[in-house]
């Protein structure tokens, strides 16, 4: 059943802009939202506009797990809580947390993917060797003595076959599709989304439905829990 208070939402790449206009909008209570959020604090003199304080939630609460696109050395130095308030509303969900929603059901946030585009990068500004998922964020997740209904990643398991523009352009190997795979084979989820792709997939694989969505604002960016 559609829940229209809890939206699911796609790479937002730090338009803040396109995310208050979605809110005002569609006025969800809570967003969950799955990586290349466009957390770059080291950007906020160069680009202001992608200072994170211009997300006004107003009541929405959003929670966000990392993609391969953020400032994940920033990240780890500073929110290392499951659960971490950056302003008012807006949560980082530290890979392995849990959130659960008010009719019971939880929801595992598991971020980190490889980037197909690091060669145009430069590390420690706009590309981290820690995007990638480590063998202690499994171990995080795998240490979790609940029953898991949702997963909320960036990339997906390798049990997702994944066609389009990403793939083509030299997608073939991510070892975080491989650590997702570990995440499926544990907890055996219902639903799980995730970004990433930049195209809207939807498909079944072992009784988990699952959702690729758009960036935003693209159509197919987001969906009702």
């Amino acid at each position: 059943m559609t829940n229209k208070n809890i939206m699911v939402l796609g790479d937002v790449h730090g338009r803040w802009g396109m995310l208050n206009s979605l809110i005002n909008v569609r006025m969800p209570e809570i967003i969950l939202q799955c990586g290349d959020f466009g957390f770059f604090p080291n950007f906020d003199k160069l680009h202001p506009k992608m200072k994170i304080s211009h997300i006004k939630p107003q009541d929405t609460k959003i929670y966000w797990c990392d993609g391969n696109h953020e400032n994940h050395q920033a990240l780890l130095e500073n929110y290392n809580e499951p659960v971490n308030e950056i302003v008012k509303n807006v949560f980082y969900m530290k890979r392995g947390s849990v959130l659960e929603l008010e009719d019971g059901r939880n929801v595992l946030f598991i971020g980190g993917a490889d980037s197909i585009d690091k060669n145009q990068r430069t590390i420690g500004i706009d590309w981290f060797k820690e995007e990638l998922i480590t063998q202690e964020d499994i171990d995080r997740c795998l240490s979790i003595n609940k029953k898991i209904d949702i997963v909320i990643s960036h990339t997906c398991p390798t049990y997702f076959e994944m066609t389009g523009t990403l793939y083509n352009y030299g997608r073939t190997s991510d070892p975080s599709r491989n650590a997702l795979d570990i995440i499926f084979d544990t907890f055996k989820p219902s639903e799980w989304f995730y970004g990433h792709w930049h195209q809207n997939k939807i498909g079944i694989y072992k009784n988990c439905r699952f959702t690729c969505l758009n960036m935003l604002p693209d159509s197919g960016c987001f969906r009702w829990l």
